[in-house]
């Protein structure tokens, strides 16, 4: 969650544009000791808390990027703004090793955004979910298997949680996960892939593809091995039988027909996760 009053803060995105939502942003002082640690949220946005005026030193990471690190002025109001920050990806040409990967939730996250009155949007998120990738060679026929809780639904308001996980939306009392498998794996060029799948959701079963971006490999601090991406869809209520609305006035309705969803993903090689 970004702070009330922030310190330093810095926009995560690839060199072509997209968010980078796995960014850590860390902020040292001149002794070289770390000051802040902040994770980005899905838009790739980062912030500190505020901080003494000074010097400090900025360096942003993310697994299958360079590090970069830039001078962070602070001023008498505790604040350094960086601006957006690009991340050059470190492993263009190389494609995760064939073998199962094992999705990290802690560092993976499930983003849901639906308009609200036609005018805003509100966003949520998934809490609990797991999944694998099994990725083979050739790599076309790579296949994705993830679990969602449905219940897991969060949107920092209790009160439209609870009725999201009632029957009027996703039902969590009769159908508790959420599920998507893919049925093909095609490159578009470059890091961009699609992948084609079927996901069930409220008890109907669709096919949806996901725009997938992939983002490389690199070594994480637990002596493995992760690999990075990031997948849009746009969903239509209606295909699920998530029908409810209300009308607020004349050509206006409370909720937007169609859902994007936009997925960040760590994966780790292997069957397992780390430990610590």
């Amino acid at each position: 969650m970004v702070p009330a009053r922030r310190g330093v803060t810095a926009q995560a995105r690839t060199t072509d544009g997209w968010p980078v939502a796995t960014a850590v942003l860390t902020v040292t002082d001149a002794n070289g000791t770390q000051i802040a640690r902040v994770l980005a949220d899905e838009d790739g946005r980062l912030a500190t808390e505020q901080l003494p005026a000074g010097y400090y030193t900025a360096i942003l990471t993310a697994t299958g990027f360079a590090p970069l690190a830039r001078t962070a002025v602070v001023t008498t109001g505790g604040s350094a703004m960086l601006g957006v920050l690009a991340l050059a990806r470190t492993a263009d040409d190389d494609l995760p090793e064939p073998g199962t990967w094992t999705i990290d939730p802690g560092h993976s996250q499930i983003s849901v955004t639906a308009r609200h009155l036609g005018i805003a949007s509100v966003r949520g998120k998934f809490t609990e979910f797991d999944g694998r990738i099994d990725v083979a060679h050739p790599v076309e026929h790579s296949t994705v298997h993830a679990v969602i809780q449905a219940a897991s639904i969060d949107t920092g308001n209790k009160m439209r949680d609870d009725h999201l996980r009632s029957a009027d939306f996703l039902d969590v009392d009769r159908n508790p996960v959420i599920e998507y498998r893919s049925t093909s794996v095609t490159p578009l060029g470059g890091e961009r892939w699609r992948v084609n799948g079927e996901l069930t959701l409220n008890g109907i079963t669709r096919p949806v593809p996901l725009d997938l971006m992939y983002f490389g490999v690199g070594p994480d601090a637990w002596g493995g091995t992760r690999a990075a991406f990031h997948a849009v869809s746009d969903l239509r209520r209606e295909d699920f039988a998530i029908t409810y609305n209300q009308i607020v006035r004349a050509g206006v309705t409370l909720i937007g027909a169609t859902l994007r969803v936009e997925i960040d993903v760590e994966a780790v090689r292997g069957d397992t996760l780390p430990t610590a």
